[in-house]
């Protein structure tokens, strides 16, 4: 059966386009049964209504607490017949409400290698530190800040000359490969996490294709 998605945006869209891109030609077995923003100008609910998605924005402003708008998020991904949800470019931290309703089915995409540069514009905290070797990360989310299960990351040479901007633009092209990648491991049924061993952290292991 395909994936029933709900992707949950904050600004231009770029990953949920490659989603929507992968569901269209055949390569991400996906529905994307719901795209939902906190942002009523994010550019990415146009790319989801040029795809006859349909599409939520349900601002945060509108709430007295993180979870009383994840609840609301919630009664808007259950409606749409939403069973895993994506944190694509999605600038809120998500509350035991939605990982509840959710429980081990919300995935995110992250511009860093985790543990490295947690939380906003990684980008930035890699080209300022210095380092040679950054990337992206595909995880699992947990009530912590970009702490959840490691499902894959695929990394990127810093350059000496690179800025946040030519960073970012690099790194954008394989969160869109790895995303859509870990998405179609999703599908197939061969992403599945670990029971945890005593005081270590949950991991992920990604079983082998068939054949």
């Amino acid at each position: 059966m395909p994936l029933d998605l709900g992707v949950l945006i904050s600004g231009s869209g770029t990953n949920l386009g490659a989603i929507l891109a992968a569901v269209a030609d055949g390569r991400l077995d996906a529905r994307v049964r719901l795209v939902v923003s906190n942002r009523a100008d994010a550019g990415g609910l146009e790319k989801a209504r040029a795809a006859n998605v349909p599409v939520r924005v349900i601002s945060h402003r509108d709430y007295p607490s993180r979870e009383a708008f994840d609840g609301a998020v919630v009664t808007a991904l259950r409606e749409a017949g939403v069973e895993w949800v994506v944190l694509a470019g999605f600038m809120r931290v998500v509350t035991p409400v939605l990982l509840g309703a959710f429980q081990d089915r919300v995935i995110n995409i992250h511009p860093a290698l985790l543990p490295a540069f947690p939380g906003v514009d990684a980008q930035a905290q890699a080209v300022e530190y210095g380092v040679r070797v950054s990337g992206c990360t595909v995880h699992f989310v947990d009530p912590g800040v970009d702490t959840g299960p490691i499902i894959a990351q695929s990394a990127v040479e810093v350059d000496p000359e690179d800025d946040r901007e030519s960073l970012a633009r690099r790194l954008l092209a394989k969160e869109h490969e790895l995303l859509v990648r870990v998405l179609g491991w999703v599908a197939e049924g061969r992403v599945e996490i670990e029971p945890p061993r005593e005081g270590a952290r949950r991991r992920v292991r990604v079983k082998r294709a068939p054949g």
